[in-house]
Parts: structure tokens; C-alpha cells; sequence
């Protein structure tokens, strides 16, 4: 089957339809609730406050996560993907009503953590579902498209969100009625995923079959990283991408400060403006990861592709020391170009390698590992970072990291980064259905 029957594919557009609205969802709400607490003159955060909130929000799934994750390999991956979307909708409801209600930070982000939880684990399962509805020829194709469209909705939520906040006002009230544009769009996306049929997403043999959910649940953990540990290609990978997740926690911290603190000139200027234009030139690098991964990784192999785009991670963060319009923005869009190819890789590599029995396991275990990394890494430069958010250690700091990322991924096992080949991943999958 060639690459464009695969895009005209039904189960493949359906999917993507879900991805697109679920993205839309975490896009529109993400974008409300920061602009609600770091932009609301009702409330005022410091860089410790802000690490805190990160916490809050990420900290507790990462932790149940490997957990939940067992729920995509035990029950039908289409009927979580309806309830977890009723359940995130439901959960944005309770922020907006918190965030009406003049309720301190800490209240407003303990009910923003289910939707974050929600979120995450619909992602996972949108991943975990992926190779069921596209070919591994084309499976990076695939990614490349569903994750590019997803930063664009990402985007296009904070859209959203920005034009309601515009409507209904900055302050606490206009802030929760905001928020609800993100219940409408998981409303969307639950109501897309449940027209599949049963069991059309896998797992087809699911982990822990004859067993009770909460046996699968218990044990989450343990396959997941198992499952890990036998396949390099996905280890060595993952930490790529969680050298990058500890870089972006970094900036993400500096950059909220930066903006609040200083004018940085157009087109950036300050506040909610420059976030905004940051944050769409990010974009506009991951749409070029989507380009030139594909083809980077079958003329490259993942190793170069992965090596490469940390050195250019490590320029990126110099480029960040003048502190100009010119230079922020060209680091920004070489970072989303960074932080795409790296997950794209990852991506292919979890769903290449991994089993399907314990495939949507591996996703919620480097889900978890990763949000832990994003948090611990903005706690860190929230105990060094000034007030008004510029450090030049922090950029130091993180060119160094991508470095020593790069190096590692070089020094490992060229065949062991590269992957098994699908019939390796095939035989394996028998073995584990005739245990």
C-alpha cells in the first residue's frame, strides 16, 4: 500500500480527527489557565510559585501514569479515549467554576491536575493506537503528520483562547469562562474516538488477558519498564528526549519571567504578546521537523538524525544570550525543531520496537519520566534564576546538557539505536501471546 492510500486511509484520518480535537482541547485550555494565573492582574506568581504550579499539575501523574498506562494494554483503547475525554471535559468545568469562584492558585491548579492527567493519558493512548491504523513503512510518516497537526492545534487553541480572553476579560471571571472552550473540544474528541469499532485500536492481546484490570494496573509499572530495558533502541532514544525535556523545563521558566520583565522589541514586545509569538514560531519549527525527519531518519538512520539535532539544540540555547527579537525567535524556532525530530524519533521507536501488548505502558512510563524532568529541571532554575528571569548560567547550562546528549546517543550501539527489525518485534509479540 503506498504512502497516499495510507493518508486516505478511514481509521488513519479518524484517528487524526481525534488528535486534532484533543490537541485543540489541551491547547485551549493550557493557554487559559496560563494566561489566567502568570497574566491575570487578580494574582501575582514568583519563579518559585510558577515551579510549583508546574508540580502540581505533572508531579502526581507522573507517578500514576506507568500505572493508568496498563489500562491501554488491558481494556479497549477506544472506549478509554471516549471516557477519559467525558472525564477531562468535566474536570476543565470544575477549573473554570474554581477560577470564577476567586479561589486561591494552589485550589485552581489541584483541579487543573485531573484534566492535566486526563490529557496526558489520551495522548498516550492516541500513540499507543497509531500502528493500528498505519503500516510501519510509513509509520514515521504517519507521527510526522499526527504531531505536526497537533503542535498546530496546540496552537490553534491558544488561539482560541486568546480571542475569548480578549472577549470576556482578564480577571478571574473572564478567565473561567475562558477555560471552557477546552470542555467542547474533549466533548469533540470522545465523541470522534467512540465511532471506531471495538477493540480497532488495540491491544489486540492484551497485557494481563484473563486477569483483572487491577492486576494489569498493579503491574503497570514493572512491563513498562521491562519492556524498556529489552529494546536499547528505545532507552537510548528516550533519553534524548529527556535531555531536551530538562533544557525546555529550563527555558520555559526563563522565558515567563523574561517576558514579564522586559520589552524584548518587535515583534516579541512583552506579556502575552511575546509568549504568543514565541510560542508560534516553536510551531512553525516542528512543522519543519515534520519535513526533513522522515527523510533524515531513512537517509541517516535515527542515530545521526538524533545526534545532530542536539548539536543544533546546544546552538540554539547560545543563541538565546543576546536576548534580542532576532536571536529569541531564530532559537525558538531551531528549539521546536529540536524538540519534534528528537519526540519523532522516540515515537517511531516506541511503536516500532514495543510490542502492542505493552506498548501503551512504555508511552505513560516516558510520559512520567519525562514530566518529572520538565518539573525537577524548573524547581532547579527557580532556586538560581533572578527576578527578572535572565540567566546566562541557565543558558550555559542547557547547551551543555544537549552536548552531553548528543555525545551519549554517538557512544552507544549503532544497531542498538537503529532498532530491531519488524520481525524480531513480530516474534517477540508471539512469544508473549503463547505466555
Amino acid at each position: 500500500m503506498s504512502f497516499w492510500e495510507q493518508v486516505k486511509s478511514p481509521g488513519l484520518l479518524r484517528l487524526l480527527g481525534v488528535r486534532v480535537l484533543s490537541q485543540l482541547s489541551d491547547g485551549s485550555f493550557q493557554a487559559a489557565l496560563a494566561f489566567s494565573i502568570l497574566f491575570n492582574p487578580d494574582r501575582h506568581t514568583d519563579p518559585l510559585a510558577i515551579a510549583g504550579g508546574f508540580a502540581v499539575l505533572l508531579l502526581p501523574y507522573s507517578v500514576l501514569g506507568p500505572f493508568a498506562g496498563a489500562m491501554l494494554d488491558h481494556w479497549d483503547r477506544r472506549r478509554v479515549l471516549v471516557w477519559v475525554n467525558v472525564l477531562r471535559a468535566l474536570a476543565i468545568v470544575l477549573v473554570a467554576i474554581t477560577m470564577s469562584s476567586d479561589v486561591p492558585d494552589t485550589a485552581v491548579l489541584l483541579a487543573a491536575l485531573m484534566v492535566t492527567g486526563c490529557s496526558r493519558f489520551v495522548s498516550s493512548g492516541l500513540s499507543a493506537g497509531l500502528p493500528h491504523v498505519a503500516k510501519p513503512s510509513v509509520i514515521i510518516e504517519m507521527n510526522a503528520v499526527f504531531t505536526t497537526l497537533g503542535a498546530g492545534m496546540l496552537a490553534a487553541g491558544a488561539a482560541v483562547s486568546t480571542v475569548l480572553r480578549m472577549i470576556f476579560g482578564a480577571d478571574n471571571g473572564g478567565s473561567g469562562a475562558t477555560l471552557l472552550a477546552g470542555s467542547v473540544f474533549a466533548l469533540a474528541s470522545g465523541a470522534l474516538a467512540s465511532t471506531f469499532a471495538a477493540r480497532r485500536l488495540g491491544p489486540e492481546r492484551p497485557d494481563g488477558a484473563g486477569r483483572s484490570a487491577l492486576y494489569s494496573v498493579g503491574h503497570g509499572l514493572s512491563h513498562g519498564a521491562r519492556a524498556v530495558a529489552r529494546h536499547p533502541s528505545v532507552g537510548i532514544v528516550l533519553s534524548a528526549i529527556g535531555v531536551h525535556r530538562i533544557v525546555f523545563g529550563m527555558n520555559t521558566l526563563m522565558l515567563l519571567l523574561v517576558v514579564r520583565s522586559f520589552d524584548i522589541g518587535g515583534p516579541l514586545g512583552k506579556d502575552v504578546q511575546a509568549m504568543s509569538v514565541i510560542g508560534g514560531v516553536v510551531a512553525v519549527g516542528a512543522l519543519l521537523a515534520a519535513i526533513s525527519t522522515p527523510w533524515a531518519v531513512h537517509r541517516f538512520g535515527r542515530r545521526r538524525t538524533v545526534v545532530t539535532l542536539l548539536c543544533v539544540g546546544a546552538l540554539a540555547e547560545i543563541l538565546l544570550w543576546p536576548l534580542t527579537a532576532s536571536t529569541v525567535l531564530v532559537a525558538a524556532l531551531l528549539l521546536g525543531l529540536v524538540g519534534q525530530t528528537v519526540k519523532l524519533c522516540g515515537d517511531v521507536a516506541m511503536q516500532c520496537d514495543i510490542p502492542d501488548s505493552y506498548r501503551g505502558q512504555v508511552f505513560a512510563v516516558q510520559d512520567a519520566v519525562f514530566n518529572s524532568a520538565f518539573v525537577s529541571a524548573i524547581f532547579v532554575a527557580a532556586l538560581m534564576i533572578p527576578a527578572d528571569g535572565f540567566s546566562v548560567p541557565l543558558i550555559v547550562a542547557g547547551s551543555v546538557l544537549y552536548l552531553a546528549g548528543a555525545v551519549f546517543v554517538w557512544q552507544s550501539d549503532p544497531v542498538a539505536v537503529e532498532g530491531p527489525s519488524r520481525h524480531a518485534v513480530d516474534r517477540e509479540e508471539r512469544i508473549l501471546d503463547l505466555h
